[in-house]
């Protein structure tokens, strides 16, 4: 019988150090999960592992982990936004300017969330998102999303996010829909 049950995810945390000591793993899936995108330098596993380590060098990095039966079937991370976070130079939008301060402490930016193919549409991706935020200090979260990724823009519309715009975090990334949403989460998006 295959699991369908977020019940049966075991989730795990894990600081810079942890996550980087688990880094094969997460680039594997990464890889697995990308597979038909890997051609684009953009999606490489390198870049990739580059974007990793940047992410994971920030103070108050976070790696939340799902695994079903010892095999990991996916993972989310992130960060808090820094002073001098460049996190807001492409949008593409005009935007209040207060909505773009960071101090540190104001925002938390969800860079990865990703589930494996076949454990998808099960309430993995909902439980490692909701366990990464949980609890976290700052006052809302980011992330960026595909536009045309209509599965995940859904979900994350449902789960609280809003959209604020469009940005383009590198020349050669694609422009992604920039989502906020406040924290803490809402009492039926924790649980």
């Amino acid at each position: 019988m295959t699991p369908t049950a977020p019940h049966q995810l075991i989730t795990r945390a894990y600081d810079t150090a942890g996550a980087r000591a688990i880094q094969d793993e997460l680039f594997a899936l990464y890889a697995e999960i990308y597979a038909d995108h890997l051609s684009d330098p953009f999606y490489s596993v390198e870049r990739f592992a580059d974007r990793f380590a940047g992410h994971s060098n920030r103070s108050g990095f976070r790696l939340v982990t799902g695994s079903i039966g010892g095999a990991l079937v996916g993972y989310a991370y992130g960060g808090p936004l820094g002073r001098t976070t460049r996190w807001w130079d492409g949008l593409r939008d005009d935007v209040p300017a207060d909505a773009l301060v960071e101090d540190g402490t104001r925002t938390f930016a969800l860079n990865e969330i990703m589930v494996q193919e076949s454990w998808r549409r099960r309430g993995i991706a909902r439980s490692l998102h909701d366990t990464l935020l949980g609890g976290r200090p700052e006052l809302r979260a980011t992330l960026l999303v595909d536009p045309d990724n209509d599965p995940a823009r859904n979900a994350y519309l449902s789960w609280g996010w809003r959209t604020l715009g469009h940005l383009q975090p590198f020349p050669d990334a694609p422009v992604y829909e920039a989502l906020v949403i406040d924290l803490p989460l809402p009492e039926a998006a924790a649980s």
